[in-house]
């Protein structure tokens, strides 16, 4: 007998990428994390210019260094730092494609993303010209309401704790709202419908990823 969960996860997938589909943004599925790095490399063609925002998906995939391959330029974050840094921020929003993740995608087809620096969810926002999310199944939630409430109880101070960041959260794992300097969540965007249809790309993997 198959997995009456496989069954509930098939159907809550099914719900979130019709969503999308209703909200202008083209939904996409792999079942399995090893299959997104085909699955993107056959979306980019090479020699496009892409970019990155912050995300421990990219790196659980394979896909930082699949774009590390020299077939893209790739304007790798991860090889500069200070005044550089800040400019190749700059120079995504003319990249032809920027890939991140989001911490929260509803079955409403709702796109919620936390920022610190601020530049991920400007560059999905507005700028690239294809925006592809990997999300993990661990991400889809039923509302907004969810959405922010597993940024606040997982994605912050999973990520704080990544990136040693000195909060509250990377210390006792909740939330507390704090005005520290290395706090990651500033800015708070959530994504209801995309005018350029197509534009956002979302790729649910039906298996967990990131945080």
């Amino acid at each position: 007998m198959p997995n009456p969960l496989d069954k509930v996860l098939e159907l809550q997938i099914q719900r979130t990428m019709n969503a999308l589909e209703a909200n202008n943004m083209e939904a996409h599925y792999v079942a399995r994390a090893d299959q997104v790095k085909d699955f993107v490399a056959q979306m980019i063609p090479e020699g496009a210019t892409v970019a990155n925002g912050g995300s421990a998906t990219l790196a659980e995939t394979g896909v930082l260094d699949l774009l590390s391959n020299g077939k893209y330029n790739f304007l790798d974050r991860r090889t500069v730092t200070g005044e550089a840094l800040d400019k190749l921020f700059h120079d995504c929003f003319n990249a032809d494609w920027y890939l991140a993740s989001s911490n929260a995608v509803t079955e409403k087809g709702e796109l919620f993303n936390v920022d610190g620096n601020s530049n991920r969810v400007a560059a999905i926002t507005f700028g690239p010209k294809n925006v592809l999310l990997i999300v993990g199944c661990n991400k889809i939630v039923p509302d907004l309401a969810a959405a922010q409430a597993r940024v606040k109880t997982i994605a912050a101070p999973a990520n704080t704790i990544r990136l040693n960041c000195k909060t509250p959260c990377a210390v006792t794992g909740q939330c507390a709202d704090c005005h520290s300097p290395a706090r990651v969540c500033c800015t708070t965007t959530i994504h209801q419908f995309q005018r350029v249809k197509g534009r956002i790309k979302v790729l649910l993997v039906g298996e967990p990823l990131g945080f």
